[in-house]
């Protein structure tokens, strides 16, 4: 019988958001025996289909980002046990790859940034080994002989976000499958456009669920919103709870790298080229992904502009890049936040108390294919009553001073 308006779903977990993070939280939470529902139109086309896939914290620090340091240390350390459950589930191939970053430099202002990072990691007990040019085109022969800097970074790591996501979803269909639950009220393949509440008139009470833009509703034990931007579009959120979050586009490239050029690189590539960052991820199936921009400007289309520079800068990096086809040129909008740290964990409500019912998981702007493990494991660990006060700092409600004082 088909649903009607009138006919509310249920679950244990209403998951908002199929992006890489949404779709971790919904296979743990699965996993610790809830039933779940993961809402979003269309699954992993966001963020997620653009990222590249590192897993680098090391290469990925920025100057006063300690704390986040911390949390993007510690779901490194849990990917290597991720993909080997899903591995041992059946879905093996998510292109994760245990080889080695290299940081590379093209003039002497390049190097000189390199040194300082260098020295801003070493200072924090990350290992980060000075290379020659000589030694780095031993790894990595096709790599340009006018690079000034090279510098090995053992521990960063890469995945094919695309793959996993499919891995994830196809995971989640299954197992409900073996539980005698349908398909299309595991992965509800429409837009999730407001909370409900127990009173619907007063958006600090317990919430009870989701209202879908087809008029159904879904009722559950407890909701988490992580469909990144558009987190803030949603309607009931709690009153005076800031989510500033802000886009930031980035424009990335896919190429396939002919026969005679295999492998084209090993290592994933990160560069310093004119003081412009670039990257370089080879992939298994023989592609390689060259990224990316950070704008902006607001607009969601492709820029020519970005295109050519990445190019420009990657060929600087690797000469054979000119001889590769491309075979796509993308971009999506990140979601920010002032620290640019996420937005994770429960909301505390005007009586000091953590609000029931509702979990957010957005704003992990560059990093959310990195923080998917840890995020998934804080969300599932809160669903279970339990929290670790080592991540109360990333806090959703950090930035709303209101909704302490009421």
């Amino acid at each position: 019988m088909s649903c009607t308006p009138s006919d509310p779903l249920s679950t244990d977990v209403a998951v908002i958001g199929g992006g890489i993070i949404g779709l971790g939280i919904a296979l743990e939470a699965q996993r610790a025996g809830h039933r779940i529902m993961l809402i979003d139109p269309e699954p992993a086309r966001g963020a997620t289909y653009a990222a590249a896939g590192m897993l680098a914290p090391v290469s990925e620090l920025h100057y006063q980002e300690e704390d986040l340091l911390t949390l993007t240390l510690a779901s490194a350390a849990r990917w290597p046990g991720f993909a080997r459950a899903l591995a041992d589930e059946g879905y093996p191939d998510i292109g994760f790859r245990t080889t080695p970053t290299l940081a590379l430099g093209a003039n002497a202002a390049d190097r000189n940034a390199l040194a300082q990072l260098r020295e801003a990691q070493a200072k924090l007990g990350l290992d980060v080994a000075r290379l020659s040019i000589r030694e780095a085109r031993k790894l990595e022969p096709l790599l340009s002989p006018d690079l000034v800097a090279a510098h090995l970074i053992a521990e960063d790591h890469q995945v094919d976000p695309r793959a996993v996501a499919a891995a994830i979803e196809a995971r989640l269909l299954a197992a409900a499958q073996r539980s005698g639950h349908r398909a299309d009220e595991t992965v509800v393949r429409t837009r999730a456009v407001e909370l409900l509440h127990e009173n619907p008139a007063n958006t600090r009470p317990r919430t009870r669920g989701v209202l879908l833009d087809d008029g159904r509703e879904v009722h559950a034990r407890e909701v988490v919103i992580a469909n990144g931007l558009g987190a803030t579009q949603l309607g009931g959120l709690p009153e005076n709870l800031m989510l500033p979050l802000r886009p930031v586009h980035g424009d990335i490239l896919r190429l396939r790298v002919p026969e005679h050029l295999r492998e084209l690189c090993t290592a994933t590539l990160r560069g310093m080229v004119r003081g412009l960052p670039v990257y370089l991820v080879p992939r298994n199936d023989g592609t390689v992904v060259i990224g990316a921009t950070a704008r902006e400007d607001g607009r969601d289309g492709v820029n020519a502009g970005a295109v050519h520079q990445l190019l420009r800068d990657a060929q600087a990096l690797l000469p054979a890049v000119a001889e590769l086809e491309l075979l796509e040129s993308t971009a999506r909008a990140r979601p920010g936040t002032p620290d640019n740290a996420p937005l994770l964990g429960r909301v505390e409500g005007p009586d000091g108390r953590e609000m029931p019912g509702l979990l957010i998981a957005t704003g992990f702007f560059r990093h959310g294919v990195l923080l998917t493990p840890i995020a998934a494991h804080i969300i599932t660990e809160l669903l279970a009553g339990v929290n670790d006060p080592a991540w109360d700092r990333f806090r959703p409600d950090r930035f709303s001073p209101a909704l302490q004082e009421h």
